[in-house]
């Protein structure tokens, strides 16, 4: 277990997903299910998305190191510039998101229809985003496949949490603007490592990427 990787991983994951569509999507199937219900089925999706990206980390991590690290590189400056670029479109793409899963959620369900109705919704539409991409990138560059998936795990069950718990009141206070520049800084951060270490120049040995 290396514990800064785990925190390096949560810490990344957090500011990757609070601006995404998943707190969107888990604040408004909370509007329509009980709270504790939805995140329940969200974290159960989350649970299984992690443990593929992670697995899929670990299978390219059995390539050769230049390639991988070159992959990594790429995969993180990639998502860097999606943050930062997408950041002034934030406000327009939580209406978007937001009308679009207010369509998908149905208000008669409870118990454990409300479960899988969230672990379905959210299953289907998070495959392939920014943080499982990062979890993959992670567990490939690093290793360490159950500090990089606890760390992912937690960052997005924090973030589903807080939006089936606060929602709206949480959204009014933070810029997601802000957010999504700071996940995208911290991205363009970890591809300049990369780049520097398949330079060949030595790093200080607490960085965790």
């Amino acid at each position: 277990m290396d514990i800064a990787l785990l925190l390096t991983v949560f810490v990344t994951i957090f500011l990757v997903e609070l601006p995404d569509k998943t707190f969107i999507a888990t604040l408004v199937l909370a509007t329509r299910y009980r709270p504790l219900q939805v995140w329940i089925g969200v974290c159960a999706a989350f649970l299984i998305q992690t443990v593929i990206a992670v697995a899929f980390g670990g299978l390219i991590g059995r390539l050769p190191k230049t390639p991988v690290h070159v992959a990594v590189a790429l995969l993180f400056l990639a998502a860097g510039i999606v943050l930062l670029a997408g950041a002034a479109k934030a406000a327009s793409e939580e209406a978007e998101t937001e009308a679009e899963f207010s369509e998908k959620a149905r208000a008669d369900a409870i118990g454990f229809r409300a479960i899988s109705a969230s672990f379905l919704i959210l299953f289907l539409a998070e495959w392939g985003d920014l943080s499982q991409l990062a979890t993959a990138g992670f567990a490939a560059r690093r290793g360490y496949p159950l500090s990089v998936g606890i760390g992912a795990f937690l960052a997005l069950a924090v973030v589903s949490g807080l939006a089936a718990v606060l929602g709206r009141a949480l959204l009014q206070r933070v810029s997601l603007v802000l957010i999504r520049r700071l996940g995208g800084i911290v991205c363009l951060i970890f591809a300049l490592t990369l780049v520097l270490d398949l330079a060949g120049v030595s790093l200080p040995g607490w960085l965790p990427i």
